[in-house]
């Protein structure tokens, strides 16, 4: 697909809603704790989906799922979980949703213990210079070593190809194709973001 004389990445092109979350959001490098949190747990739901299911329902999600402030949802109950199966705007699996809830309280567990959320995930980003060319990999060594801390510290739909697509989304790795336009304002916002400590 093409923006004027600009090529994007050839995922972009498979939904209406792709170009817009390519050219805004795929690979930004993100350091709320929140919108790590959002994405953790939207992948967990994408899981054996597609990212068109979950996308379209993305403000649904946010809605079900108190703007997935881990504060909120660590205190869901049974009752809300019966409200969330009863929720047609969102994917409804049970074990999903435990999930979720389980990692909200996991979050809060590492945020005491780590400072945030973003200090610890962004040990593990990738160096470039290891990684083989863009859109040929599922998971890296790094998506593997973070998916089995997370797997020890009680976290629950964190297998190193969700991680790694999480790694893609969050900026942890730039991701996009050789000859997409965005490759290179990855790589600018790459460069100008401070790691957070």
């Amino acid at each position: 697909m093409q923006m004027g004389d600009n090529h994007r990445c050839a995922w972009a092109s498979a939904a209406p809603d792709f170009p817009d979350y390519h050219d805004t959001e795929w690979g930004f490098p993100i350091d709320d704790d929140r919108r790590l949190f959002e994405k953790l747990c939207l992948e967990t739901f994408q899981s054996g989906l597609s990212w068109r299911t979950i996308l379209t329902k993305r403000e649904n999600f946010r809605c079900a799922f108190q703007h997935f402030d881990f504060n909120k949802v660590a205190l869901f109950s049974g009752k809300d979980v019966e409200a969330l199966l009863d929720n047609k705007g969102i994917v409804r699996n049970k074990r999903k949703i435990l999930a979720v809830i389980n990692n909200a309280k996991r979050a809060l567990e590492m945020i005491e213990k780590e400072g945030s959320l973003a200090a610890f995930l962004w040990r593990y980003e990738p160096d470039e210079s290891t990684l083989p060319p863009p859109e040929t990999q599922t998971t890296c060594e790094e998506s593997v070593a973070l998916s089995k801390e997370l797997k020890k510290r009680g976290w629950q739909f964190v297998g190193p190809t969700t991680l790694y697509a999480f790694m893609q989304s969050m900026g942890l790795i730039n991701d996009h194709a050789e000859d997409c336009f965005m490759r290179e304002e990855i790589n600018k916002a790459r460069k100008g973001f401070e790691r957070p400590s």
